[in-house]
């Protein structure tokens, strides 16, 4: 089976305050639930804000490093989940209910190799 990257790319600034985000989170934990029910979890990860980010550049003859995002923008990655689905449909279809639970955008790309975990 391929391996997808599911990216939930989440707007720049604070967390929602708790009573917001407590029921997006606990929806969020049934779908991993599932998703490992199913077999098709591999594993998921929040991400720090972007203003945690370093960036590693190399030169000709030495290594650039700078503070903060390649990128400058006004939506971020907040976390990932990877997954193993037979096909792109089986992939979007994880994808949209990552998506109604967080409320927030959710790219899919299926992977060029496969993470072994």
């Amino acid at each position: 089976m391929r391996q997808y990257l599911l990216s939930v790319y989440q707007p720049d600034g604070d967390a929602p305050p708790p009573e917001v985000l407590d029921p997006i989170m606990a929806d969020l934990a049934r779908v991993a639930e599932d998703m490992r029910a199913a077999g098709v979890w591999v594993f998921s990860v929040g991400l720090h804000p972007p203003g945690s980010a370093t960036v590693v550049r190399a030169t000709s003859d030495d290594v650039l490093v700078t503070d903060g995002p390649y990128a400058e923008g006004k939506e971020h990655i907040g976390g990932f989940t990877i997954i193993r689905a037979p096909d792109l449909d089986v992939a979007l279809s994880w994808a949209g209910r990552i998506a109604r639970a967080a409320t927030l955008p959710v790219e899919v790309r299926p992977l060029a190799g496969e993470v072994v975990a």
